[in-house]
């Protein structure tokens, strides 16, 4: 139980540094605004209070450290489906990793974000409340889909 635990947390941790280093990448690059924790770490703030969704994140009660909560709710999240996919790959998996079953991962993990986060942020469900939502949805996508990448290349690193 521990190599799982060890081993997917490996995963889970970096995938989610794949993750942001293709959310600098497009920032710096393609000009896309730069990953802000701040309201996830304010959501995650008010999940204990029994507040799962809000008509808007910015109109919340703050918290003085929300941006670091953020951080971590984000690299928890990440280690957290680690973890499941860590549970989920058959015995012999980490001797010969392949890319299907992190990338099936990582797009349903796609629906926590559509269906929990973004809501719970206020801005619709699938991002139905944004200026341009099939952008945004293709923006998971692919941040998903390199997440599952990260998580790939984690797993041939430490077979």
């Amino acid at each position: 139980m521990w190599e799982i635990f060890w081993r997917g947390t490996a995963m889970g941790i970096g995938g989610t540094l794949f993750m942001d280093i293709w959310a600098i990448i497009l920032h710096r690059a393609f000009g896309q605004s730069a990953a802000n924790w701040g309201p996830v770490g304010r959501w995650f703030w008010h999940l204990p209070k029994g507040k799962v969704f809000h008509d808007s994140i910015a109109k919340a009660e703050p918290h003085a450290n929300e941006a670091a909560i953020g951080w971590i709710a984000h690299y928890a999240v990440g280690i957290l489906y680690g973890i499941i996919l860590a549970l989920l790959v058959p015995p012999g998996w980490f001797t010969a990793p392949t890319f299907l079953l992190p990338f099936i991962v990582g797009i349903v993990t796609v629906g926590a974000g559509w269906f929990l986060l973004q809501p719970g942020l206020g801005i619709g469900w699938a991002a139905s409340k944004t200026p341009n939502p099939n952008k945004v949805r293709a923006l998971n996508l692919v941040a998903h889909t390199i997440f599952a990448l990260g998580m790939f290349v984690t797993a041939l690193l430490i077979a």
